[in-house]
């Protein structure tokens, strides 16, 4: 857990899938001198390359290969850390999102903090603790229908590592020190959780664009303003980071026209395949099941649960549901304090790297 406050500014670039995230972060460190930090919750896994849109391509030429790095990629962090199969939760993510980002400004670079998965960029804003983990109504009704032994036994067995101060002296705080273990344990698929915050409005903020002034001075200023910057309600819990966070923003219509024109390419080009590699070295159905979204579903066509286009007409519209989950999350975000800049994505990459460096200047 984080503690201590980090001075340098820290760029979150934010989104639904299919929005063009990595592409700007990519631009933007070109341009500052900057690594890119993966907030991805199945990026993380190696040989899940097709399905979770590992881009490789995308990061160079600016990014030059180097087996020496995980991902195969210098400045690129946290993508292929950990085996097909493995766990990982929001717990590992923000112990290994601040070696990552220790490691960057030891080098005296700019980290940028890129990813779809809500929960763990709010992990990292928000430095989740104890208090801060939301209340599931749910999943304490069902804790409720166990005696006081069971109960400890569950504890024990699951949660006791990540949650070691746990006062579980009486029946109420043990079960409130497991739904705070569930939610540092619990990992993130493409799938709804007990935990999800339901959808409400949000307005998208339209920001004008000053084109005049080059990049580097724009960002020697923004960097100088993020790092003066007082605590406000754009720096809840702490202000650990200093931070500027910006979300791409695009409409449904497109969203929906990307997301199942990728899916088609996708399925044309090795997804099949990659799912039936990661069946044949020893993976269980049940562990690519649970990894939801593309993994689920052709594991389904695999096993012969499902038609192939049965499959792919039931992953459309699950990844459709996804990507406005995504969403819903970061709106929560927002109501919690959290401010985003919003980007048109409908503007060229320069044209949203110009929008960013505006809005970092003021």
């Amino acid at each position: 857990m984080i503690h201590k406050q980090n001075n340098q500014p820290l760029i979150v670039i934010l989104g639904p899938t299919a929005s063009g995230k990595t592409k700007l972060a990519v631009n933007i460190a070109s341009k500052i001198n900057g690594e890119i930090i993966s907030a991805d919750s199945r990026q993380v896994y190696r040989g899940m390359n097709i399905g979770t849109g590992k881009d490789y391509k995308e990061y160079l030429p600016f990014f030059k290969q180097n087996q020496d790095w995980l991902a195969g990629i210098e400045g690129v962090h946290l993508i292929d850390i950990v085996e097909a199969g493995d766990s990982y939760n929001v717990a590992f993510f923000q112990r290994d999102f601040q070696k990552a980002y220790q490691d960057i400004i030891s080098h005296n670079k700019i980290p940028i903090l890129c990813g779809g998965t809500g929960m763990y960029i709010e992990a990292v804003l928000r430095n989740y603790e104890d208090t801060q983990v939301p209340i599931s109504q749910d999943f304490r009704n069902e804790l409720s229908l166990k005696t006081d032994e069971e109960l400890e036994k569950i504890f024990q067995k699951k949660y006791a590592l990540v949650n070691q101060n746990a006062d579980i002296s009486t029946r109420k705080r043990l079960i409130r020190a497991i739904e705070i273990g569930e939610f540092k344990t619990r990992e993130v698929g493409g799938r709804r959780s007990a935990f999800e915050i339901q959808d409400s409005r949000f307005e998208k903020q339209n920001r004008t664009v000053d084109r005049s002034e080059p990049y580097g001075e724009l960002f020697k200023t923004a960097r100088r303003t993020v790092q003066n910057r007082t605590a406000d309600r754009s720096e809840p819990y702490g202000g650990l980071f200093r931070t500027q966070n910006f979300g791409i923003s695009i409409s449904v219509e497109i969203r929906r026209e990307r997301i199942t024109k990728r899916l088609h390419d996708r399925l044309e080009n090795g997804l099949i395949e990659e799912v039936k590699s990661l069946l044949e070295s020893g993976i269980s159905a049940e562990k690519l099941i649970f990894y939801g979204l593309e993994y689920k579903f052709i594991t389904e066509y695999l096993v012969g649960d499902l038609s192939y286009d049965e499959m792919t007409k039931r992953l459309e519209i699950a990844i459709h549901q996804y990507a406005k989950r995504q969403m819903t999350f970061f709106r929560s975000m927002e109501r919690k304090g959290i401010k985003i800049n919003w980007l048109d994505g409908m503007q060229t990459v320069e044209e949203m790297t110009t929008q960013l460096f505006d809005a970092l200047n003021h």
